[in-house]
Protein backbone atom coordinates (compact mmCIF):
# COMPACT_ATOMS: atom_id res chain seq x y z
CA UNK A 1 0.00 0.00 0.00
CA UNK A 2 0.96 3.60 -0.96
CA UNK A 3 2.00 5.71 2.20
CA UNK A 4 -1.07 7.96 3.21
CA UNK A 5 0.62 11.41 3.41
CA UNK A 6 1.13 10.07 -0.43
CA UNK A 7 -2.31 9.07 -0.90
CA UNK A 8 -3.51 12.81 0.40
CA UNK A 9 -1.19 14.69 -1.55
CA UNK A 10 -2.33 13.32 -4.56
CA UNK A 11 -6.36 13.03 -4.07
CA UNK A 12 -7.24 16.27 -5.10
CA UNK A 13 -5.20 15.95 -8.49
CA UNK A 14 -6.53 12.02 -9.04
CA UNK A 15 -10.03 13.35 -8.74
CA UNK A 16 -9.95 16.55 -10.78
CA UNK A 17 -8.00 14.12 -13.32
CA UNK A 18 -10.88 11.68 -13.36
CA UNK A 19 -13.56 13.97 -13.20
CA UNK A 20 -11.98 15.94 -16.33
CA UNK A 21 -13.09 12.59 -18.15
CA UNK A 22 -16.54 13.14 -17.26
CA UNK A 23 -18.92 13.37 -14.36
CA UNK A 24 -18.84 10.02 -11.94
CA UNK A 25 -20.03 9.66 -8.13
CA UNK A 26 -18.22 8.48 -5.05
CA UNK A 27 -18.18 4.67 -5.09
CA UNK A 28 -17.10 4.89 -9.03
CA UNK A 29 -14.15 7.24 -8.36
CA UNK A 30 -13.50 4.76 -5.57
CA UNK A 31 -13.39 2.04 -8.05
CA UNK A 32 -11.38 3.56 -10.75
CA UNK A 33 -8.70 4.60 -8.43
CA UNK A 34 -8.71 1.06 -7.20
CA UNK A 35 -8.29 -0.02 -10.38
CA UNK A 36 -5.86 2.41 -12.15
CA UNK A 37 -3.02 1.94 -9.14
CA UNK A 38 -3.88 -1.78 -9.48
CA UNK A 39 -5.05 -2.31 -6.32
CA UNK A 40 -2.58 -0.30 -4.14
CA UNK A 41 -4.24 2.15 -3.73
CA UNK A 42 -7.41 1.33 -1.32
CA UNK A 43 -9.95 4.85 -0.99
CA UNK A 44 -12.60 4.91 1.96
CA UNK A 45 -15.51 6.78 2.19
CA UNK A 46 -14.28 8.35 5.21
CA UNK A 47 -10.83 9.71 3.03
CA UNK A 48 -13.09 10.44 -0.56
CA UNK A 49 -15.93 12.50 0.79
CA UNK A 50 -13.83 15.43 2.69
CA UNK A 51 -11.66 15.60 -0.22
CA UNK A 52 -14.64 16.35 -2.85
CA UNK A 53 -16.87 18.88 -0.04
CA UNK A 54 -13.46 20.50 -0.19
CA UNK A 55 -13.38 20.95 -4.23
CA UNK A 56 -17.23 21.63 -3.92
CA UNK A 57 -16.29 24.85 -1.40
CA UNK A 58 -13.52 25.76 -2.99
CA UNK A 59 -15.97 25.69 -6.29
CA UNK A 60 -13.66 23.37 -8.51
CA UNK A 61 -16.45 21.26 -8.82
CA UNK A 62 -20.19 20.96 -8.66
CA UNK A 63 -22.63 17.90 -7.60
CA UNK A 64 -26.03 17.31 -8.35
CA UNK A 65 -28.47 14.49 -7.47
CA UNK A 66 -30.00 12.34 -10.34
CA UNK A 67 -31.67 8.90 -10.16
CA UNK A 68 -29.43 5.86 -11.27
CA UNK A 69 -30.51 3.08 -13.41
CA UNK A 70 -31.83 1.13 -10.08
CA UNK A 71 -33.86 3.73 -9.20
CA UNK A 72 -32.01 5.11 -6.57
CA UNK A 73 -30.48 9.05 -5.88
CA UNK A 74 -26.94 9.49 -6.41
CA UNK A 75 -24.98 12.75 -6.08
CA UNK A 76 -22.73 13.00 -9.29
CA UNK A 77 -19.48 15.37 -9.27
CA UNK A 78 -18.28 17.43 -12.42
CA UNK A 79 -15.72 19.44 -13.16
CA UNK A 80 -15.82 23.67 -13.26
CA UNK A 81 -13.66 25.81 -14.97
CA UNK A 82 -11.63 26.54 -11.96
CA UNK A 83 -11.06 22.89 -11.30
CA UNK A 84 -9.82 22.59 -14.86
CA UNK A 85 -7.82 25.47 -13.93
CA UNK A 86 -6.41 23.82 -10.52
CA UNK A 87 -5.12 20.19 -12.63
CA UNK A 88 -3.27 21.96 -14.35
CA UNK A 89 -1.54 23.76 -11.75
CA UNK A 90 -1.92 20.25 -10.36
CA UNK A 91 -0.05 18.59 -13.42
CA UNK A 92 2.78 21.14 -13.56
CA UNK A 93 3.55 20.50 -9.97
CA UNK A 94 3.76 16.75 -10.32
CA UNK A 95 5.91 17.07 -13.58
CA UNK A 96 8.44 19.30 -11.12
CA UNK A 97 8.38 16.48 -8.46
CA UNK A 98 8.66 13.73 -10.82
CA UNK A 99 11.63 15.46 -12.48
CA UNK A 100 13.37 15.96 -9.26
CA UNK A 101 12.76 12.50 -8.27
CA UNK A 102 13.64 11.24 -11.56
CA UNK A 103 16.90 13.01 -11.72
CA UNK A 104 18.19 11.94 -8.33
CA UNK A 105 16.94 8.46 -9.29
CA UNK A 106 19.33 8.27 -12.67
CA UNK A 107 22.11 9.88 -10.20
CA UNK A 108 22.11 6.68 -7.24
CA UNK A 109 22.51 4.29 -10.38
CA UNK A 110 25.20 6.21 -11.91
Amino acid sequence: MIRKELVAASAEPLILSLLARGESYGYAIIQEIKTRSGNRMGWTDGMLYPVLHRLERKGQIKSRWAEAENGRKRKYYFLKKDGKKALEEHDEHWAMVHAALSGLRKERYV
